[in-house]
């Protein structure tokens, strides 16, 4: 899949194109069913499918203060885009700039000459361009002003501009079961197991392994500590999940350390007095990792407990026994 972040990347000649506008955030089932169908209409059209999206919410621009926590960063955004066997993705930076065009520019100079569309497939409540002026009667005015063909769906709900609603994609309103909105309420309760439902994954986050206290080495359960996390961290708990490792995957995809079980712990360390927030993982019966400064990604299956503070160190670690155990469990029974 090409991944632009602007038009002047978009190679001559590319095209025709059919394309959708979304933000995508979490490319849950619902974002899946319709981009599968985009990618299904490019193919019937002899045509490329493409997706635009952007970067940061429209919110985080309109609203800050009100802005939804995104369910995926960035790169995981694009590796979840490009599963759907999307063509290409257009990655916009969202500015204030950006949505003051009018509907037409918007459409003009975005999808007409800079992607050679020949097919919009938008949702019947599209709102686009500045002040959300753009309805699906503006679009199938300019696809006739331009000569390209518009199809509306039930299914895709976006928002161009000031956004009316979120601006996901195949959020409809009518199914909340497949909701970017319903999958934050889900992490946020530390539901992970009914999120992946929602998604059709387990959920993500990813960072960098960053040095912590190293309390957990000496406790005999040594956690690799996550920095510059990128993805919702559910609410405080204790979950089991999986470590991945995209760089070793990169350069031996076979290498039995590319995926491991993991007990992941997301906190304060209540027992320790801890106040920052973190997340850290103890890969099941591993002492021998070294994993700073290296990338990792957990995908969390299911919650074990909620974070608990405890009198002492004997019974903390009575209880990171236990939490390993059930965590073992729960990964054997689990769906890879």
């Amino acid at each position: 899949m090409h991944l632009w972040t602007d038009l002047s990347q978009v190679p001559p000649g590319f095209g025709p194109t059919v394309v959708t506008i979304g933000n995508f955030d979490g490319v849950h089932r619902g974002h899946a069913q319709v981009l599968g169908r985009i990618v299904e209409l490019a193919r019937a059209r002899d045509a490329r499918a493409v997706a635009v999206t952007f970067h940061p919410h429209p919110s985080a621009v309109h609203r800050p203060a009100e802005a939804p926590e995104l369910i995926t960063g960035i790169a995981d955004r694009m590796e979840l885009l490009a599963g759907t066997g999307l063509d290409a993705v257009l990655l916009v930076e969202y500015t204030l700039g950006f949505a003051r065009q009018t509907p037409e520019e918007f459409v003009r100079t975005y999808l007409v000459d800079g992607l050679r569309v020949g097919t919009v497939v938008v949702g019947h409540d599209v709102r686009f361009g500045r002040d959300n002026a753009g309805t699906l009667a503006t679009m199938l005015e300019l696809g006739e002003r331009y000569g390209f063909e518009v199809v509306a769906i039930d299914d895709v709900g976006q928002h161009l501009g000031v956004p009316v609603t979120e601006g996901d994609a195949a959020d409809a309103h009518h199914d909340a079961r497949w909701s970017s909105t319903g999958v934050r309420a889900l992490l946020a309760a530390g539901d992970v197991r009914e999120a992946a439902r929602i998604l059709g994954r387990h959920h993500r986050v990813r960072g960098a392994v960053v040095h912590g206290d190293a309390r957990g080495r000496a406790l005999g359960y040594p956690t690799a500590n996550l920095g510059d996390i990128t993805g919702m961290v559910p609410a405080d708990g204790v979950y089991a999940g999986w470590l991945s490792r995209p760089q070793l995957a990169a350069a031996d995809p076979t290498h039995a350390d590319v995926r491991l079980p993991a007990a992941i712990s997301i906190g304060t360390n209540p027992t320790f007095d801890g106040h920052e927030r973190r997340v850290e993982a103890y890969v099941l019966d591993r002492t021998d990792l070294d994993l700073y400064d290296e990338e990792v990604v957990l995908e969390l299956v299911d919650r074990l407990r909620p974070t608990l503070r405890f009198d002492g160190v004997e019974p903390l670690v009575a209880q990171m026994r236990d939490d390993v155990a059930r965590a073992r469990e729960v990964l054997s029974a689990a769906p890879a």
